[in-house]
C-alpha cells in the first residue's frame, strides 16, 4: 500500500482536493452570499444566495479529478522507467515495486472510474457533453507520459493547463447547478460572469507557477532526459537561457500579482499576504535558480515552487476571511 500511495503522488492529490474545496467553500460561497436574490415564493424580501451543488456530487467531482490525476501519476512513472534510474537515482517505484503490468492495470481502472464519475455528473449538472472533458484530460495524460513531456515546451504547458483546469471545474459545475436553480427560483437571475474571474485568477496563478516549476524541473532532470534523447526547454535551448525564462515567467507572475491587486483588489490584508507569501518567496526561488550547481540545488528550487503554489491557494481563505468579516483595509 505503502508504494502504491508513492505511486500515486498522494500529497499532491491531498492538493487537488484541497484546491477544489477552498475553490467551492472559501471562494465561491463567500462571493455568492454576498449577492441578493428575491425568491418567487415568500414575503419578497432579499435572501443571500447559496451552494446548489449537492455535497455528493461535489465530492464525485472531486473524486473524478482525483482518480484521472492518479492515473496520469500512474502512466507517467511507467513511461519514466528509464530515465528515472538517472534523475532519481535509481529509485523507480513500477518494475521495482510494483509490476508494469499491475501498473497498467491500475492506471486502467483510475481512468475509467474518473471518467464514468465525470460524465455522471455532468449529466446530473444537465451538460453531459462536458463529460468529453475527463475523457480528454485522460488521453491527454496518456499522450504526455508517452511522448508530449519529452518534445520542446509542449509537455510543460498541457502539465500547466492541466493543473490550472482544477479549480475551473470547480466554478463549471457549480455555476450550472445555481443557474438552474435560481433561474426558475429567483424573480430575477443575477449575473455571475465575475465569479469566473475570480476562479480565474487562481486558474492563471496555477498556470504560470506549473510552468515555471515544470522547467526548473526539466533543468533539474537534465542529465537523465538528454540520455535518452528528450527535447525540453534546458536540452534544446541550455541551462542558462532556462534559467532566464523561469526568470521571466515569475517576473510575469509577480507583475500580474500586483496588477490585480492594483486594479481589482486593493485592500491592505492582499497586498501584505501576496507580498510577504508569494513574492517573497518567489524572488528567493530566482536567487536559487541562479546559484544552483548540483541537482540538489536546483531541487530546493522545485520544492519551492511548490510551497509557493500552495501559500498561492491558501490565499483563498483570505478572501473569505476578508469578505466574511468585511476587513477591507485601504
Amino acid at each position: 500500500m505503502r508504494d502504491f500511495l508513492k505511486l500515486i503522488r498522494w500529497p499532491n492529490l491531498l492538493i487537488v482536493i484541497l484546491t477544489m474545496v477552498l475553490m467551492r467553500y472559501a471562494v465561491i460561497e463567500a462571493l455568492i452570499s454576498r449577492i441578493g436574490i428575491i425568491p418567487l415564493t415568500g414575503s419578497g424580501e432579499q435572501t443571500p444566495m447559496v451552494l446548489q451543488l449537492p455535497w455528493f456530487y461535489f465530492m464525485l467531482l472531486v473524486a473524478a479529478t482525483v482518480f484521472i490525476t492518479a492515473g496520469g501519476y500512474v502512466i507517467n512513472d511507467y513511461f519514466d522507467i528509464k530515465t528515472d534510474l538517472i534523475n532519481k537515482d535509481g529509485k523507480v517505484i513500477v518494475s521495482t515495486k510494483i509490476p508494469r503490468r499491475q501498473a497498467m492495470l491500475w492506471h486502467t481502472i483510475l481512468n475509467i472510474a474518473g471518467v464514468l464519475a465525470g460524465f455522471y455528473i455532468s449529466w446530473k449538472a444537465g451538460y453531459v457533453w462536458i463529460g468529453l472533458l475527463f475523457l480528454m484530460v485522460s488521453g491527454l495524460l496518456y499522450f504526455y507520459s508517452a511522448s508530449y513531456k519529452r518534445q520542446f515546451l509542449i509537455g510543460n504547458i498541457i502539465v500547466a493547463f492541466l493543473t490550472a483546469m482544477v479549480p475551473f471545474l470547480v466554478i463549471i459545475y457549480e455555476w450550472a447547478f445555481i443557474y438552474r436553480y435560481y433561474a426558475v427560483n429567483a424573480l430575477e437571475m443575477p449575473d455571475l460572469d465575475f465569479l469566473f474571474f475570480w476562479i480565474g485568477g487562481f486558474s492563471l496563478f496555477a498556470f504560470l507557477t506549473t510552468l515555471t516549476r515544470e522547467i526548473i524541473k526539466d533543468i533539474e532532470d537534465f542529465e537523465g532526459d538528454s540520455t535518452f534523447g528528450s527535447n525540453t526547454i534546458p536540452i534544446v535551448l541550455g541551462i542558462p537561457a532556462s534559467r532566464i525564462i523561469v526568470v521571466i515567467l515569475i517576473g510575469i507572475t509577480i507583475s500580474m500579482l500586483y496588477l490585480v491587486w492594483g486594479f481589482f483588489v486593493t485592500d491592505l490584508i492582499t497586498l501584505l499576504y501576496i507580498s510577504v507569501f508569494i513574492v517573497l518567496p518567489l524572488l528567493y526561488i530566482i536567487y536559487l535558480v541562479f546559484r544552483s550547481r548540483s541537482k540538489k540545488q536546483i531541487h530546493t528550487a522545485s520544492t519551492m515552487m511548490k510551497v509557493v503554489m500552495l501559500t498561492g491557494i491558501l490565499y483563498s481563505l483570505v478572501v473569505k476571511a476578508i469578505l466574511t468579516w468585511n476587513l477591507f483595509l485601504e
